[in-house]
């Protein structure tokens, strides 16, 4: 049984342009994916100094860390965005919606004042979950 995605008519619909679901109903006895926020930093460690890179990167390790576990894209229950930096709101939406594709996990984007270290800008974090 696959993830059930809902937005029901009774609730405002998902802001324009945004790609999530107000729900995901995850059937029983599937198998859960915490997945720790993500920075945008490369597999050696070095962190890009432009947000455009690091949002990439965060995607391509959430990508890395599914694939690990036999999970996809398509396994997303839920994502959380924080930013430090508003104007950069639609470069993350437009990366986000190249990354899900058709797939709406539920999602929260959060402003923040900072994050771990200076040089980072953008960190996501995801659970996942994979029906039998």
């Amino acid at each position: 049984m696959p993830l059930i995605r809902k937005i029901p008519d009774t609730v405002a619909p998902p802001m324009p342009a945004a790609k999530y679901s107000h729900s995901v109903e995850v059937p029983p006895n599937a198998r859960w994916l915490y997945v720790s926020g993500q920075l945008g930093a490369r597999p050696d460690g070095s962190v890009p100094e432009t947000f455009d890179e690091q949002i990439e990167w965060c995607w391509k390790n959430i990508v890395a860390v599914l694939a690990a576990s036999d999970m996809g894209i398509e396994d997303l229950v839920k994502i959380t965005t924080f930013l430090t930096d508003r104007s950069q709101r639609e470069k993350n939406s437009e990366v986000r919606g190249r990354y899900l594709g058709d797939h709406h996990p539920t999602q929260t984007l959060l402003f923040v004042s900072g994050l771990t270290l200076p040089p980072y800008l953008v960190e996501v974090e995801a659970i996942a979950a994979k029906a039998p």
